[in-house]
């Protein structure tokens, strides 16, 4: 997904606001490097649609919130083989 980086950070936000995606899962999605993403949305959407990155720090805060919570379980699931 390479071209215009506006149109790609604005695809990106509103993906992850349709999905409530991990920065993982969309740039799995997109077939680009978390890195990526994450300059896409915190550099390059910011300078051309403020009210759009505002909606996706939210849900990237929550994400970072929760992400103790999800490690967790994924240890406890490969131990526990469930």
């Amino acid at each position: 997904m390479k071209g215009n980086m506006e149109e790609r950070a604005e695809r990106l936000a509103l993906y992850i606001l349709e999905n409530r995606a991990t920065v993982r899962a969309a740039a799995q999605r997109f077939e680009i490097s978390k890195s990526t993403v994450h300059k896409d949305l915190s550099e390059r959407l910011p300078a051309f649609n403020r009210t759009l990155y505002l909606q996706v720090k939210e849900v990237l805060e929550a994400n970072k919130a929760e992400r103790h919570i999800r490690g967790g379980l994924a240890t406890r699931k490969k131990y526990k083989g469930t």
